[in-house]
Order: structure tokens, then C-alpha cells, then sequence
């Protein structure tokens, strides 16, 4: 096997002297190719010096050491001369003249997507007012999701949202399924659970929702919840908050109603519309010539997701209110299909 082993090496360096002749006198410099076939013949995974090394586990102790490592001395041997073959070979002979002044290829570079914009500039604006930013699972339980937040399984507002089921329903009444959240409202409970009260927090988060996908609806969509809860909190201190927000966001003239709504976690529920910032409340294609924009839902928190909680009603009360995280940027850009904005055509999100 010792004298296989010389044979293979006198071998190489014939074959590779003779390539590297060849290249000299070749038009465009030596055949790296031929370098790179050469390189598979001998060292690949079914190469003659490959075949040698599976070989050793066959042999005894002493020759499998001697014979060992006399294969790796060759093969780092071979590996060397090739590599200083091919070293010698780039970009010789091209006869191209390169220009080392002249500027690079320009790289593009990424830019915030436009939900992301809107969400930075919402968390800001309420973290100037005393508000921490939180997250939570978008696997979620059927509890957090629907029950804790006044909705339990024979409540008509389950119709209204279309789950995805991750868990099949159990035989026992106390069923409590896995989904994909419907909304960022769970983090409530959780949040009050963790921290208790007095409680300032927003939950910018992305929600799922087993429905048909049109210009105005999307299975995916993104949302950002909002809860404050401590003593004495009252419809003034919500409406106080919300006009904030909307004044920061479309300007100074914004003007907020409140429109009574039905929310199963709140009592009383509203709806919370502003003036339309492109026609300053004249009526436009925009806002359907109403000259006002519906972009939140809100309310006084209910007793009983107060309890779910943790904490007592009686002592406690609070607001919470929602944004279409995906209606925001739509009506600020301008944009009338919610569905480019998961598309990941870049036609579209480079215009922002």
C-alpha cells in the first residue's frame, strides 16, 4: 500500500505538471478547469486517495499508523500544489484592463416597512404619556383569547371572530383549546396578572383570523392594544388619551367623537372616529364624504376582566382601546388594498 500511495503522488505531479504546461501556451492562461478536475480525481469523495484512506480501517496497528499517516502527508501535499496552481492561474491572461478607481457596484439598502413606520411613531407618542410597550404569544389559549375577556363559548361575539384552531375541542367541559390569536386583547390579563395596578401598557402585535381575504380584509393583520387601569379612572381620562394620540398623528386641528358600539370586554364600548386629515372634515373619497375616519375601538374595561385580572372591581377601574395597526398606515399612505402590504412585492414598499 506504501508503494500505491508514491505511485498515486508520482502520478499527480505528472498529470499536473503537464496542465499547467498546457495553460502556459493557452490563450486566456492556464485551465483552471482542468486544476479543478484534477483536484476531484485524487482528492473528491470517491478519489484514488480517498479509496486509500477507507481503506486503513482494514489494516493492523502499526501499518494502519504508518500507512495513515503517510496518505494525509500526500494528500495535504496535493491539496497544496493545487492550490498554488490555482493561485497562479486567477485572472492571469484575461487581457481585460481594470480600472481600480473606478467606483463599486451600488448595494440598495432596506428601509422600515410602513406598518413598522406607523408603530414606532405610535409607541413613541404613548410612551411620552407614561405607557410601556409589551408583547405577547400568538399561540394562545381559548381562555385568554375569548373567556377571560367576557366572552365565553356560547357568547354571539365568538361568530364574529373566525378562529384558527390549533387543538382539537376536548370531551371535557373544561375545554380550552390552543388557536392563533384573534386579537392582542389576551395581554390585558396577562399583563394585569403581572403587574397589577396602576397599570399604563400598549400591545402592538400581529392577529389571525380565519376569514375571506378582500381589499379590506386580510387573515394576517397587525393591532395595538391599549389598557390603563387604576382608582377612579373615568370616560374622560380614555377621551383625554385618545384625543392625544390623534392630534399626533394627523395634527393639531383633529377633532375625536365617540359613537356608542358594542364590545363584549368593555362597558360601555365606543367607537372613536376623527376628522379626515385630507379633507379636514369637509366629506372626501377618503372618509366617504363624512369627513370623519373611524380608526379605534374603545371603552371602560368590564368588571369581570377586571377579575380575570386578578384584581377587584370595586376598587379598580380602567379603559382600554384598540388600533388597526393595518388601518393606520392605509389611511395615512393613502393605500386601498390591505394585502400589499404582506405581499412582498417590492414595487410596493419601496415607495415608502
Amino acid at each position: 500500500m506504501q508503494n500505491k500511495l508514491q505511485e498515486i503522488k508520482k502520478r499527480f505531479q505528472e498529470e499536473i505538471k503537464e496542465i499547467l504546461a498546457e495553460g502556459e501556451s493557452a490563450l486566456g492562461g492556464k485551465n483552471s478547469d482542468e486544476l479543478r478536475e484534477l483536484e476531484i480525481k485524487y482528492l473528491g469523495r470517491k478519489g484514488a486517495l480517498t479509496d486509500i484512506l477507507r481503506g486503513l480501517k482494514d489494516l493492523a496497528g502499526e501499518e494502519k499508523v504508518k500507512i495513515g499517516s503517510l496518505a494525509n502527508e500526500i494528500k495535504t501535499d496535493i491539496a497544496a500544489m493545487i492550490e498554488a496552481a490555482k493561485a497562479g492561474t486567477a485572472d492571469e491572461g484575461s487581457g481585460e484592463w481594470l480600472d481600480m478607481t473606478a467606483p463599486g457596484k451600488k448595494f440598495s439598502l432596506g428601509h422600515l416597512h410602513p406598518m413598522t413606520t406607523v408603530q414606532k411613531e405610535i409607541e413613541e407618542i404613548f410612551a411620552s404619556m407614561g405607557f410601556m410597550t409589551l408583547d405577547g404569544p400568538q399561540l394562545e389559549s381559548e381562555y385568554y383569547n375569548f373567556e377571560a375577556l367576557n366572552i365565553p363559548a356560547d357568547h354571539p361575539a365568538r361568530d364574529m371572530q373566525d378562529t384558527f384552531f390549533i387543538e382539537e375541542e376536548k370531551k371535557s367541559k373544561s375545554a380550552n383549546r390552543l388557536l392563533l390569536r384573534t386579537q392582542t386583547s389576551p395581554v390585558q390579563i396577562r399583563a394585569m396578572k403581572k403587574y397589577g395596578a396602576p397599570l399604563r401598557v400598549i400591545v402592538p402585535g400581529r392577529c389571525f383570523r380565519s376569514e375571506a381575504t378582500d381589499v379590506r380584509h386580510e387573515h394576517t393583520f397587525y393591532q395595538l392594544e391599549g389598557l390603563m387601569v387604576d382608582k377612579n379612572i373615568s370616560f374622560a381620562h380614555m377621551k383625554a388619551v385618545l384625543e392625544t394620540v390623534a392630534k399626533k398623528l394627523y395634527g393639531e386641528e383633529t377633532e375625536t367623537r365617540l359613537r356608542p358600539k358594542f364590545y363584549p370586554f368593555v362597558e360601555p364600548g365606543v367607537n372613536g372616529e376623527v376628522t379626515c386629515f385630507l379633507c379636514g372634515g369637509q366629506g372626501c373619497r377618503l372618509c366617504k364624504n363624512t369627513g370623519w375616519l373611524e380608526i379605534f375601538g374603545a371603552g371602560l374595561v368590564h368588571p369581570r376582566v377586571i377579575v380575570a385580572g386578578g384584581l377587584d372591581p370595586k376598587e379598580y377601574t380602567g379603559f382600554a382601546f384598540g388600533f388597526g395597526l393595518t388601518r393606520l398606515p392605509m389611511l395615512k399612505y393613502g393605500i386601498d388594498d390591505v394585502r400589499y402590504f404582506q405581499s412582498g412585492d417590492l414595487r410596493f414598499l419601496e415607495q415608502f
